[in-house]
């Protein structure tokens, strides 16, 4: 039952409002815990019900609090109705509690759950939520919002149509496409997930994005994402795109740090380099790291490039060379392409080999490759015929993607077939020299320059001694050689 506990007159007019007592002057009501104050109301003892008019005050212990102009309520149902300039406020006022503003509310007593239907505000202690729809429960302090949501943040605004948000742990709930925008900074667009607007810390589900104002993109099929330190770990089909570097990261797992936009990719690991639209250049890697590295160059204007480091398993595939090597550092300073442990290298017909190997990049495009210690250089004549040059070090220049000369330099060997202007052969040639020069033309070898104490052998074709035809480093490695941009997902077997 709703008792009265006081008022200052009490009336009864059955013409005008039948069954109700009219009651004016500091007027308090009691119904379970709760309190309820105003300047006057109508009390229907036989319903068990009041309408309260004039600065209406209704408490429920000593941490919730209710403020309206009117408020009708009902004793049987425990169903609160307040009317015009709403407040609830839930919490200690030391406490920073959290405060629900909105035109009208219901309160529902018995299911302990708040709500709002034609906009409304709620304001904890750090962020300001608004929505044309929401409700609030203040015994767990979760609320829902929907219909133009708005939660500004001191740091951050975020947008949706439907937010689950808890005032005590600051955490928001996403269930629908949601923005969440740093001004001039970063943008996060999710449709699920959690964020947590106390540290700025989030698990972003459903190919969740998060874009950087400098260029900078992350998505993948769950994100987790720490705004503080600058720091995504992506799970399931990563992709990460540098627009400003034009460079695009992918992988089934993979790191990210804003602080000098380092990336790490592994699972399937692949890296589009897209600065030069003629070459595009594709790397796969057991792992890859990216990052960018900073400079002072010689007239002490700083600079920013470029660092790609790749490991284990490493295949190469550009139009106009393709690679395979067990690691590999990708420098932009200065545009070359380091390659380790007996990297083999192809461009057209011809198959380049050594222990180590740089290749170096002009206008995007390959310029030239330098080879160190065991370097091999095989050129593909016919179906059973290779030239071949093999020595301590060898230089290859390239142009238009084509092999155009071939410097072999220290203990300089070759085998190579002699032809007929009419392209017949005329048989197999072996020689020894310090240094020797191939010029290629059309990827077939047109002719050679040696030093002046070089020693050859010419054989007929029909006296060619058995294991002639190759040198001690021979091999040909067609077989592993990248063919397309996804090739580079295959396994190469170990090459010795």
């Amino acid at each position: 039952m709703i008792y009265l506990e006081r008022a200052e007159n009490l009336q009864f007019d059955e013409q005008r409002i039948a069954d109700a007592q009219i009651l004016k002057g500091n007027v308090i009501f009691r119904h379970d815990e709760a309190l309820m104050y105003c300047d006057s109301a109508y009390f229907y003892e036989k319903t068990n019900s009041l309408d309260a008019f004039g600065h209406v005050r209704m408490v429920q212990g000593d941490t919730l609090e209710g403020f309206g102009d009117k408020l009708y309520y009902d004793g049987n149902t425990k169903l609160a109705r307040l009317r015009q300039h709403v407040k609830l406020i839930h919490g200690k006022v030391e406490e920073n509690p959290t405060i629900l503003t909105t035109d009208s509310l219901n309160y529902d007593r018995a299911a302990g759950i708040a709500y709002y239907f034609t906009g409304g505000t709620i304001r904890d202690s750090l962020n300001t939520l608004t929505s044309v729809r929401g409700n609030y429960r203040p015994d767990t302090k979760k609320a829902v919002f929907s219909r133009e949501v708005k939660l500004v943040n001191p740091k951050f605004v975020l947008t949706s149509d439907t937010l689950l948000y808890n005032t005590e742990t600051k955490i928001a709930d996403i269930v629908s496409p949601t923005d969440i925008i740093y001004e001039e900074e970063t943008d996060i667009a999710t449709s699920h997930g959690w964020y947590n607007t106390a540290n700025e810390q989030s698990t972003l589900l459903d190919r969740s994005v998060v874009h950087h104002v400098d260029g900078r993109l992350m998505t993948g099929d769950t994100i987790y994402y720490d705004k503080r330190i600058g720091f995504g770990e992506v799970m399931g089909r990563m992709m990460m795109i540098d627009s400003t570097q034009q460079v695009t990261l992918t992988g089934e797992y993979g790191q990210m740090w804003e602080e000098n936009s380092r990336g790490y990719a592994t699972d399937s690991a692949l890296m589009l380099d897209w600065s030069d639209s003629l070459h595009f250049t594709y790397i796969h890697a057991d792992t890859l790291f990216t990052e960018e590295r900073h400079f002072t160059d010689s007239l002490l204007a700083d600079s920013t490039y470029r660092r790609v480091r790749a490991f284990y398993g490493v295949r190469v595939f550009r139009d106009d060379m393709q690679m395979v090597c067990d690691s590999m550092v990708y420098i932009g300073a200065d545009s070359t392409m380091h390659l380790y442990a007996k990297p083999v290298s192809w461009s057209e017909n011809q198959q380049i080999s050594a222990d180590s190997m740089v290749v170096f990049l002009k206008n995007g495009a390959v310029d030239h490759a330098v080879g160190y210690l065991n370097a091999l250089c095989v050129m593909q004549d016919t179906l059973d015929y290779f030239n071949q040059m093999s020595g301590k070090q060898m230089t290859v220049y390239m142009e238009d993607g084509e092999m155009k000369i071939v410097d072999m330099d220290g203990n300089a060997l070759t085998v190579y077939y002699a032809k007929e202007s009419d392209g017949s052969f005329v048989g197999l040639n072996t020689t020894e020299s310090s240094f020797i020069r191939m010029f290629v033309e059309e990827q077939k070898m047109h002719h050679m320059r040696f030093t002046a104490e070089t020693t050859g052998i010419l054989y007929p074709m029909n006296q060619i001694p058995g294991g002639a035809d190759k040198l001690p480093q021979f091999f040909w490695a067609e077989d592993i050689r990248p063919t397309d941009p996804m090739d580079v997902f295959r396994k190469t077997p170990t090459q010795n």
